[in-house]
């Protein structure tokens, strides 16, 4: 594996293996999203009325193509759970609906749903998953039983955020289509560790985030929405981009008003391209394979380590990213500061359903020997205890 530590700014004391919580920018990358920002200062009236929208569009021309899909169907946004309360907010949920999901998702964004359904008297149900999972077919049986009459909206991650699990969103998204089930994928995880085809996909909405594995600046992330389900989106502000008075915003509605809701800083919207080719020009497919070998090697050295069974029957079922199940702990906290503060490691150390977990990330700078250090400290840690 040919290691980009040199592209990235991560302290070099720190064994960064936390990637999927906020994702990490190489300079090449970082200094684009710098010179887009000293654009901005030289001259803001200029750049904001004639330079910004022309370039919005550029950009979502190449995230159109990342994804496979129409960049008019795009809109930039801060992060995934932004647009996920979009869409929670705007959806016309009445008394008595459901919103199905699963019960291994991003807690700010359940609870986004949370809210939507108390205003409108629905109900957001939480049908458990198993973990380990014997097959794709499986997940969907089990996602399935939780589906009733009442249930107009699926929403679920396309990788769950504390277990780390690819979902198998495609072929729940066509299920739920034959039954008249709208479609919400929370995609925070996936553009640039797994392929993402929102064409073949079939979702209705999906929100992505772009800070995390693909490696651009922080604070840009994606709304897509299906044509037809566009003009039931409301901004969250009501700003210059929706109304009678949008002024220059040569944009579609759906577009205009979420993408202009007051003064912002859109550099991090308009590095995208450059974060996409930063990736091509290295080979990402392969690097994201490398990774993949790194981790499941690592993963088994763990369980050998913990004793405890993995939380993974099959490789393909988590990418870069994966859990590495405890040994209940304690105080999971101090476990998680231990490794940080002794051992100068960066890893999550999530509580999913009473049962502790190590979250590792596995990115293109990192090492075998950033994974035996952690193998080597959990051995440590754990001694006393066995």
């Amino acid at each position: 594996m040919n290691n980009l530590r040199s592209f990235f700014q991560l302290d070099p004391n720190i064994v960064f293996l936390n990637h999927g919580s906020f994702g990490a920018t190489p300079l090449p990358v970082f200094e684009v999203y710098q010179e887009w920002q000293r654009r901005l200062e030289r001259q803001p009236v200029r750049f904001f009325s004639r330079e910004a929208t022309p370039a919005l569009r550029t950009a979502r021309e190449v995230l159109g193509a990342y994804v496979n899909a129409r960049p008019e169907d795009l809109v930039f946004v801060h992060n995934a759970t932004f647009a996920v309360n979009v869409v929670a907010r705007s959806l016309n949920l009445q008394p008595g609906d459901e919103v199905l999901t699963t019960d291994q998702e991003y807690g700010a964004c359940s609870n986004a749903w949370e809210a939507a359904c108390s205003r409108r008297s629905a109900r957001y149900v939480r049908q458990p998953l198993t973990l380990p999972s014997a097959n794709p077919a499986t997940l969907i049986d089990e996602l399935w039983q939780g589906v009733t009459p009442a249930t107009r909206v699926l929403y679920l991650s396309h990788i769950t955020s504390p277990t780390a699990q690819i979902l198998p969103v495609a072929e729940l998204c066509a299920r739920a289509r034959a039954h008249g089930i709208l479609t919400v994928i929370d995609g925070a995880h996936a553009p640039g560790q797994i392929d993402v085809d929102l064409a073949a996909l079939t979702a209705d909405v999906y929100a992505g985030n772009l800070h995390k594995w693909l490696c651009a600046p922080k604070g840009a992330g994606f709304l897509w929405v299906h044509p037809e389900l566009q003009p039931a989106i409301e901004p969250l502000v009501t700003s210059w981009g929706s109304g009678p008075e949008r002024g220059h915003f040569e944009e579609s509605d759906f577009i205009s008003a979420l993408q202009w809701q007051g003064t912002d800083d859109l550099s991090s919207f308009l590095s995208v391209p450059a974060a996409i080719a930063f990736q091509a020009t290295h080979d990402w497919p392969a690097v994201r394979r490398d990774c993949h070998a790194l981790l499941t090697a690592s993963l088994a050295r763990l369980a050998a380590i913990t004793g405890m069974v993995p939380a993974y029957t099959r490789p393909d079922g988590y990418a870069q990213m994966a859990v590495a199940p405890l040994p209940p702990q304690p105080d999971l906290a101090a476990f998680k500061e231990r490794l940080y503060d002794d051992y100068a490691i960066e890893v999550p150390s999530p509580n999913w359903q009473g049962r502790h977990f190590l979250r590792i990330s596995v990115q293109g700078y990192n090492s075998e020997a950033d994974l035996r250090r952690l193998e080597d400290a959990v051995q440590t840690l754990l001694a006393p205890a066995q």
